[in-house]
């Protein structure tokens, strides 16, 4: 039932602008490695890009938000009134991702891609199915043709990114209740036990966590989703709408050659969820941050990722990706402008 386009094949990205960023990186008035994963950000880039000069300029950022209606067991340390309210925050640029793409130059698109909200906002794209996914302690979460229709929205919001010339995309979240719906499908595509991947959220405690591992752990078994289910069932069971249209717009974007810079533990399970579905898209994907969510180590390690930074963030909204885009700026800039040793005259290393 999911759209065809999903399983269309990415592209490779360029062994021969990875080998020639190689040759330059070696040729660089420095000791060979000295710059350490500066230099394996912009080979990667490099290649992604296809282009001798990699750059990330132009970064397009696009936060999906979602309602979730396991929110009513209690699985958050806030109401679900937040998430709504958030829209006009974000939209008013007053959040945090609101901040950091003003201070770096990036557009930012807001998608309510499947909030309880009524009305449309002013500065808001919407872009959903229904409002809210159900309670999936108690029902399915979502149908096939609501997952359908969210893989869609991922897709039309890349889409709509074309006029920006994207270099690199960030995707971001924000939906109280969604770390419960990550950490579900985690579990589920992970074969892992609950509360080995459930964390904070939102800012529970150690009985709160402990009871959202509970409920996700009753869930799954009322489910049936045991470690060999189909990824669109788990999609189904207990999916989140932001998590699903991230999912959408990480193929997407892969499609098109346009590197997607993950942020943490939801965007990083929406990305596992991706990769499940269309193994392809993985060379696309960087990874900025790890989290201080208990299971995003864990959904990293699926990934075979290594993130960049380490800051102990837990906020979500694309706020990770966001704060280490001034890394790869900065590694680009060195990839690009410092001088060869024959260009400085300067002796290069002894065989």
């Amino acid at each position: 039932m999911l759209p065809e386009w999903i399983s269309v094949e990415c592209a490779a990205p360029s062994e021969t602008h990875r080998e020639a960023a190689l040759a330059r990186q070696a040729q660089l008035t420095k000791p060979m490695g000295a710059l350490g994963r500066l230099e394996e950000v912009a080979v990667a880039l490099a290649a992604l890009q296809a282009s001798k000069t990699p750059g990330a300029d132009r970064v397009p950022v696009v936060l999906f938000a979602g309602d979730h209606g396991i929110a009513a067991r209690g699985v958050s340390a806030y109401p679900p009134e937040v998430t709504v309210q958030m829209l006009g925050n974000f939209a008013g640029g007053g959040a945090a991702i609101s901040v950091l793409s003003r201070s770096l130059g990036c557009p930012l698109e807001v998608v309510d891609a499947g909030t309880l909200a009524v009305e449309p906002m002013r500065g808001v794209v919407v872009d959903k199915p229904r409002r809210g996914t159900r309670d999936f302690s108690v029902e399915r979460a979502l149908t096939p043709e609501e997952v359908a229709f969210a893989c869609d929205v991922g897709h039309r919001a890349v889409e709509r990114q074309a006029g920006h010339a994207p270099q690199l995309l960030i995707f971001g979240e924000m939906g109280i209740g969604n770390t419960t719906s990550a950490a579900a499908m985690a579990a589920a595509l992970l074969s892992c036990a609950p509360a080995d991947i459930v964390g904070s959220g939102t800012g529970l405690d150690a009985e709160g966590r402990a009871k959202k591992a509970k409920v996700i752990a009753d869930a799954l078994a009322r489910h049936g989703l045991a470690s060999d289910a189909p990824v669109a069932e788990v999609m189904e069971a207990v999916g989140g709408l932001e998590i699903i249209a991230m999912t959408g717009a990480i193929i997407a974007a892969a499609q098109r050659r346009w590197p997607v810079l993950v942020d943490g533990f939801i965007v990083s399970v929406a990305a596992l969820v991706a990769v499940r579905l269309n193994p392809s898209c993985r060379p696309w994907l960087l990874f900025s941050h790890r989290s201080a969510e208990r299971g995003h180590g864990m959904v990293l390690e699926a990934l075979g990722a290594r993130a960049l930074i380490d800051l102990d963030l837990r906020l979500g909204e694309a706020s990770g990706a966001a704060t280490a885009l001034p890394i790869i700026r900065l590694a680009c800039a060195l990839h690009n402008g410092m001088a060869t040793f024959a260009e400085a005259a300067v002796s290069g290393r002894e065989s």
